[in-house]
C-alpha cells in the first residue's frame, strides 16, 4: 500500500471527500441516524478495528490512517477554513427578533456562562487528576476549560426539532453556540499567550485585549454585512450574489484575523445582517433561494466531513488506565460545569427569561462540544500535557455528541410543548 505521505494535496482532499461521501451513504442507507452522528459513529468503528488490527500485529491500516491525517491540518481546516462557513450558514436562518426576546438567556449563557464554566473546570481538574497522578499546572486546566466550554449547535438542533421542542429552546441554544465559539477562542488564545511568553498579563490588557478582540470582531462584523447587503441590492443575479456571499464570509474572516479580531464573532454577525436585512431587503425570491440552498448544501457538507475527520482522529489519542478514568471524571465535570452554569441562569431570571418549566434538562444536555473543542486543543504546545488534555478532549466531545446528542430528543419531549414559547 502506498504511503499516504507521498500524496499531493489534491489526492489527500479527493480521498478524504471520497470517504466522507461514503460514510454518508452507508449512514443514510442503512443506518438511519442524524448525519453528523452517523457518519461519526462510522469513522469511529474504522478507528476502532485500525487500533485493534495494530494490537494484533497488523500495522498496515493504522499506519495509513496515522500517516494520512498527519497531512490533514484539523486545526487549519476548522479555524481557517470551515469556521466562517459554518458560523455564516448558522446564523443565516437565526431569526433577530428571537435573539433579541431572549437575549438575557443567550448573553449569559455566551459569555458570562463561558467565562465561569472555563474557570470552574479548570478549578475542578486541577485538584482532581492528581488523585489519579495527572497532575496538570493550572494554566493548562485553565486551556482546557476554556477549549471545552463552548458549545456546538450542529448535531442538537435538527433533533430539537423533530422532537418538537419549544421553539424558545432552539433558539437559546443555537444564539448561544453562535456567539460562545468567538468568547472561547479569545479566552483560549489569551491564555495560550500567557503560556507561551511566561508572562501574567495585567486585568486592564485582558479586558482591553477582550473589548479589542470580541467587540472589534463584532463590529466588524455588522460593518461587513451592511457593505454586502448594499452590493446585493445593487444587482438581481443569483449567481454573483451568491458569489459575493462566499467572498464576504472567506475574505471578511481572512481579514479579521489578518486585523486580530474575533472571526468567529464577525462572521455571526454577517450571517445575522444578511439572514434578517438581506433575504428581505437586498435579494428577490430567486436570489433568495439560491443563496438559502446554497449555504444549506454548505452547512451539510461541512458538518459531515467535519465530523468524518473527529471519528478518524482517535487514532492519534493517548490510552492508559488512569486516562481512562480521568476522562470518565472530566465527562462529569464539564455535565456539572454546565448544569451549574444553566441552573444559576435559568433560576435566578426565570420571570425575565419566560421560558419552558424544565428548561434547564434540555439547555444542559443539549450543551453538546465539537468540532471547535478538537482544534484548539490540537494547537497546544507538543508534550505530556497536550497528551492528556487532547484524551480528555476527545472523550468530553464523543460523549457529548453520541450520548447526548442521541438523546436529547427524548428529554426535549419532557418539555410542554408549546411553539409561541
Amino acid at each position: 500500500m502506498e504511503s499516504a505521505s507521498s500524496l499531493s494535496v489534491l489526492e489527500v482532499s479527493a480521498i478524504f471527500l471520497s470517504i466522507t461521501a461514503l460514510l454518508a451513504y452507508v449512514n443514510h442507507r442503512f443506518i438511519g441516524l442524524p448525519t453528523t452522528i452517523g457518519v461519526m459513529v462510522i469513522s469511529i468503528v474504522i478507528s476502532i478495528v485500525a487500533i485493534l488490527l495494530g494490537v494484533l500485529g497488523f500495522d498496515q491500516l493504522i499506519n495509513y490512517e496515522v500517516s494520512f491525517l498527519d497531512q490533514l491540518d484539523f486545526t487549519e481546516i476548522l479555524l481557517d477554513g470551515m469556521l466562517s462557513m459554518l458560523l455564516f450558514a448558522g446564523a443565516l436562518h437565526v431569526n433577530v427578533k428571537d435573539l433579541r426576546r431572549y437575549k438575557l438567556p443567550i448573553g449569559i449563557l455566551a459569555f458570562i456562562g463561558t467565562l465561569l464554566s472555563t474557570a470552574m473546570i479548570a478549578a475542578a481538574l486541577y485538584y482532581l487528576l492528581p488523585v489519579l497522578d495527572l497532575k496538570l499546572p493550572f494554566i493548562w486546566c485553565l486551556l482546557f476549560g476554556a477549549l471545552i466550554s463552548p458549545t456546538d449547535p450542529i448535531a442538537v438542533m435538527g433533533i430539537l426539532e423533530s422532537a418538537g421542542a419549544p421553539k424558545s429552546i432552539e433558539t437559546v441554544i443555537a444564539g448561544e453556540s453562535l456567539f460562545n465559539d468567538g468568547i472561547g477562542v479569545v479566552v483560549f488564545v489569551l491564555l495560550l499567550g500567557i503560556l507561551t511568553s511566561g508572562d501574567i498579563p495585567t486585568a486592564e490588557y485582558i479586558l482591553h485585549t477582550l473589548s479589542v478582540e470580541a467587540g472589534g470582531g463584532i463590529l466588524f462584523g455588522l460593518t461587513l454585512g451592511a457593505i454586502l447587503n448594499f452590493l446585493l441590492k445593487s444587482i438581481d443575479s443569483y449567481q454573483e450574489e451568491v458569489l459575493l456571499t462566499l467572498a464576504g464570509v472567506i475574505g471578511g474572516y481572512t481579514l479579521a484575523s489578518h486585523w486580530h479580531l474575533s472571526g468567529p464573532l464577525a462572521m455571526v454577525m454577517v450571517g445575522l445582517m444578511v439572514g434578517n436585512h438581506g433575504r428581505t431587503w437586498a435579494m428577490s425570491d430567486t436570489t433568495r433561494h439560491y443563496v438559502d440552498l446554497f449555504w444549506e448544501l454548505v452547512d451539510e457538507i461541512l458538518n459531515a466531513a467535519l465530523f468524518v475527520l473527529i471519528g478518524l482522529e482517535i487514532v492519534m489519542i493517548t490510552y492508559s488506565g488512569n486516562l481512562s478514568l480521568a476522562a470518565g471524571l472530566t465527562i462529569c465535570v464539564a455535565l456539572a460545569a454546565r448544569l451549574t452554569v444553566v441552573g444559576l441562569t435559568t433560576t435566578t431570571f426565570k420571570k425575565q427569561l419566560n421560558l419552558p418549566n424544565g428548561a434547564w434538562k434540555v439547555l444542559t444536555w443539549g450543551g453538546l462540544r465539537g468540532g471547535i473543542s478538537v482544534a484548539l486543543v490540537l494547537q497546544l504546545p507538543a508534550g505530556t500535557e497536550r497528551d492528556i488534555l487532547l484524551t480528555l478532549t476527545y472523550a468530553v466531545v464523543v460523549f457529548s455528541i453520541l450520548v447526548q446528542g442521541l438523546s436529547i430528543g427524548k428529554v426535549a419531549k419532557t418539555l410542554p410543548i408549546n411553539k409561541d414559547n
